[in-house]
C-alpha cells in the first residue's frame, strides 16, 4: 500500500505519489478514467493533479476534459477520500489566447471554471500554472488569499515559477501574517534536460541549480515530469522518440543511466522504480507526479514507494 504524508505547511494528508491526469477525458475515456483512479485509491493513493487546460489541445474534446472526467469520477467517491490539485492561469488553448494569463482576473475565471468542471465547492491545492514576471507578486497573492478566505481553495502553490519569485511572494504573504505558496510544482526527474531544447518544448525552471535552497528551507517540491517521459526506460530499449531525445540530450544522462541500471540490478527492480525512488528518497519532502494509462502501469509505479535508496545510492545517481 502507498503510504501518506502530511504536506508541509498544510493539513493535507497526501499519498507519497501523486497521479498526473493530463490524459484523462480525451486519450482515456470515462470508463478507463474510473478504473485507473479506483485502482490508484485501492493502492493507497489519494493525491491527483490536473489543470484547467488539460485536454484543451484536442479540438473535439470537451473544454476542461481532464477536470470534467475527474469530476464525474468524484461523484462515485466520498469527497474526503481525495486530495484534488488543479492549476489555472495558463494559456487558453481552446480560444487560442496565448497572452500571459497569470493575472488576477484570468486566474479567477479559471478557478471558477475548475470548480464547475470538478463539481466541488473547494479545491484542496490550487496552483498558479505559470508566472507572469511582469506583474508584481502582491496582486496575485492578494487574489489567492481572497479565494482562500472565501472557501474556494484550501491552500495555494506555484507551478513553473522561478525560485526567486516564490521567495518574494512568500515574503509578501508573511508581511500580511498570511501563509503563502505552500509548495512548488517543479520540473524535476533523474534525467537532466538539455536546457534550450527543454525550454523550446515548454519545460523550464529545472530543479537542479535553482530550487535547492527553498527546498532545504522547508518548501515541498511536487515534481512533474518525474519519470522524465520514460527516458531511461526507453533508452534501455533503444526506442527514444526524437522530441524526448532532444529534451534530454545532456551528456550527464549517459552516466546517470548506467548508475540507474546498476542500482536497479542490485535491487532486482525496474529502472522506472529507481527513477521514482530517487525523488521519493530525497532528504527534503518531495512528491513525484507520475503517469500511467492503465491500472497495470499504476501498480508498477506504486511499487517504487517500497524501494529505499540510501544516501550513497542517491549520490551515485546524482553525481554520476
Amino acid at each position: 500500500m502507498l503510504g501518506k504524508t502530511t504536506l508541509a505547511n498544510t493539513n493535507l494528508a497526501v499519498s507519497r505519489l501523486c497521479y498526473g491526469t493530463n490524459m484523462l477525458g480525451w486519450m482515456l475515456d470515462q470508463g478507463q478514467t474510473n478504473a485507473i483512479l479506483d485502482g490508484f485509491v485501492a493502492l493507497g493513493g489519494n493525491f491527483i493533479d490536473t489543470a484547467r487546460s488539460y485536454g484543451d489541445w484536442i479540438p473535439d474534446a470537451p473544454v476542461g476534459a481532464s477536470e470534467r472526467a475527474i469530476g464525474a469520477w468524484l461523484k462515485t467517491r466520498k469527497r474526503s477520500e481525495v486530495v484534488v490539485a488543479t492549476k489555472g492561469g495558463f494559456f487558453d488553448l481552446r480560444a487560442g489566447d496565448y497572452r500571459n494569463r497569470c493575472t488576477p482576473d484570468d486566474v479567477t475565471q479559471d478557478l471558477h471554471q475548475s470548480l464547475d468542471h470538478l463539481g466541488i465547492d473547494t479545491i484542496d491545492l490550487y496552483f498558479l500554472h505559470a508566472d507572469n514576471p511582469e506583474m508584481p507578486v502582491e496582486p496575485l497573492i492578494d487574489m489567492l488569499i481572497g479565494h482562500r478566505e472565501a472557501g474556494r481553495i484550501r491552500h495555494f502553490a506555484a507551478s513553473n515559477w522561478a525560485a526567486e519569485r516564490i521567495a518574494a511572494a512568500n515574503a509578501y504573504a508573511a508581511s500580511l501574517g498570511q501563509p503563502g505558496f505552500v509548495a512548488s510544482e517543479t520540473f524535476w526527474g533523474l534525467a537532466a534536460p538539455e536546457p534550450a531544447a527543454a525550454a523550446a518544448q515548454g519545460y523550464v525552471h529545472y530543479y537542479e541549480g535553482e530550487y535547492e535552497a527553498l527546498h532545504a528551507a522547508g518548501l515541498p517540491i511536487i515534481a512533474y515530469a518525474a519519470q522524465s517521459g520514460g527516458y531511461f526506460t526507453k533508452l534501455a530499449t533503444g526506442e527514444v522518440p526524437e522530441a524526448l531525445a532532444a529534451r534530454y540530450a545532456n551528456p550527464v544522462n549517459a552516466r546517470r543511466f548506467a548508475a540507474a541500471q546498476a542500482i536497479a540490478d542490485e535491487h532486482g527492480v525496474g529502472i522506472n522504480n529507481v527513477v521514482l525512488a530517487y525523488l521519493l528518497c530525497q532528504p527534503h519532502q518531495t512528491i513525484p507526479i507520475f503517469g500511467g494509462s492503465s491500472v497495470e502501469q499504476i501498480e508498477a509505479s506504486v511499487r517504487a514507494a517500497t524501494l529505499v535508496l540510501s544516501p550513497g545510492e542517491l549520490a551515485r545517481l546524482r553525481d554520476a
